[in-house]
């Protein structure tokens, strides 16, 4: 039986707002060792996501950005975030990740004309059901 997003994802997620200085989004990551943020409104609705991937290639063009010290997560965030429902299959959302080459997806949830993060599917917990299943075999 094929696993649902809910059974593997990683319940909650660490989130900035758009105004965020990038500098404490990095900061965010690094303490907690994790390598995405999700953008969030006031209402915390989803408006994007920022990746170590995005802080690294905001740094490649610092020289080129005015006020680097200024720069706020939604002037780097990507806005096109790809997401998946706790009911969807795992096997789905691996689908979006490689077509889409991305290497998390947002779990969310409808919340009053928005999305509303609760989780995160990674390449990392697809891998990790994939040993579980050969482990299951193994014992079976």
């Amino acid at each position: 039986m094929e696993r649902t997003v809910g059974e593997v994802m990683h319940h909650g997620v660490l989130t900035c707002k758009r105004d965020t200085p990038i500098q404490d989004v990095a900061r965010q990551m690094s303490e907690h060792d994790v390598s995405a943020l999700v953008v969030v409104s006031d209402d915390g609705h989803m408006i994007g996501l920022i990746s170590r991937t995005d802080l690294v290639n905001a740094r490649l063009y610092e020289q080129y950005w005015k006020h680097w010290r200024g720069l706020t997560a939604g002037h780097i965030m990507v806005t096109d975030v790809v997401s998946v429902h706790v009911g969807d299959t795992l096997q789905q959302a691996s689908r979006l990740m490689m077509e889409r080459r991305i290497h998390r997806v947002v779990v969310v949830e409808e919340d009053s004309g928005g999305l509303k993060p609760i989780g995160i599917v990674s390449v990392t917990d697809v891998v990790r059901d994939i040993a579980r299943d050969d482990l299951e075999d193994a014992e079976a």
